[in-house]
Order: C-alpha cells, then sequence, then structure tokens
C-alpha cells in the first residue's frame, strides 16, 4: 500500500492519473446515448459554500461540483474548490484546486466514495512571535468515504490515505462531509 501512497505523491504520475481518469468517465458517459438531453438528464450539480467570521477573523469556501449518474448505483464527476481564511496581524490562506469523484450506492441509503483531490495552497503566517511561514505548495488528497443518504443529501465520514500533517489544510485525516446534489 505504501508503495501506491508513494507513486501517488508523485505530481507528473498525479497529473496523469487525473487525465486518465477524465478522460475514460467522459468516454465512458458519451457511449450511454448520443442524445445530448439524454445526457444532461442524467447530470446532477452541487457542492458546498461557507463562510465563517469573527473578531478580526475571516473564512469562506466555495466548492461547486457535478457529476454524471451512470445508473441508481454507479455516478462519477468533478468539482472546484476556492477557500479563503485570514486572520489580522496573523495569517493568510488561499486554496485553489479541484477533485476527480467517483460514487457507489451498493443499497439504497449507503453510498460509498472515493475523491482524488489536487490543491493549490498559498499561505502566509507571522504570529509574531516565534515563525514566519510563507508557502506555496500543491497538495494531493486521496479520500475513501461512507455515507447515509437522505434525499439529495449525504451525511458521512471520509479518510485522506496521503494525509500527511505537516502540509495538508485538513487538520485530521478522518473528515466528516456533507454532500449534495440536485
Amino acid at each position: 500500500m505504501s508503495f501506491f501512497i508513494g507513486l501517488l505523491k508523485q505530481k507528473s504520475l498525479r497529473i496523469s492519473l487525473i487525465i486518465c481518469m477524465f478522460s475514460f468517465f467522459m468516454t465512458n458517459a458519451q457511449n450511454f446515448n448520443t442524445d445530448s438531453s439524454h445526457f444532461w438528464s442524467n447530470v446532477q450539480y452541487g457542492g458546498g459554500i461557507g463562510l465563517s467570521f469573527g473578531d478580526g477573523f475571516f473564512s469562506g469556501v466555495l466548492a461547486p461540483n457535478a457529476i454524471y449518474r451512470f445508473n441508481n448505483y454507479v455516478a462519477s464527476g468533478v468539482g472546484l474548490n476556492f477557500s479563503y481564511s485570514s486572520q489580522e496581524d496573523v495569517f493568510q490562506s488561499t486554496v485553489v484546486g479541484g477533485s476527480i469523484i467517483g460514487l457507489f450506492n451498493p443499497i439504497p441509503g449507503i453510498q460509498l466514495s472515493t475523491e482524488f483531490e489536487e490543491l493549490y495552497v498559498n499561505r502566509d503566517i507571522d504570529d509574531g512571535f516565534i515563525s514566519s511561514i510563507d508557502d506555496n505548495y500543491w497538495y494531493p488528497a486521496l479520500f475513501l468515504g461512507v455515507g447515509y443518504i437522505s434525499g439529495n443529501i449525504t451525511f458521512g465520514i471520509r479518510y485522506d490515505v496521503l494525509f500527511d500533517r505537516d502540509t495538508s489544510i485538513y487538520n485530521e485525516a478522518w473528515l466528516p462531509f456533507v454532500r449534495f446534489f440536485f
């Protein structure tokens, strides 16, 4: 397993993997039906939005995504991610990137997911005491998740198998999620 994780941390391999997966999904999506109205009737849109502020702190997240539902069991799609956070006179962080997601519903109400996310992180930290950090780097994340579906909303938990405490924008490898599509 560590061999595969090591391979996924190589940037050129990650980019090639993203292109191959995207090409595979788009080719298969076009093979289902040549009628474009049928294709678009199987596309769902969703994502997430967040806003937090107070006492010199601000954080905003915008994460739209779209999936193609191949049938009642399998769907895949792409997403974008943008977040900005700042604490007055302490830090500023901007994160942009994209993701590829695969969803599998083995039984009604349960969703298994895999999501590869590639993020560009720009963070400037100056706590005024000990450290000053100015980082710009790419961070990959590969999430495996399980969720409960209620209508158009899925509540669940996911695990980042590529989690690196020093460079991840996430605090832990285990993350709860709420996913919605309409």
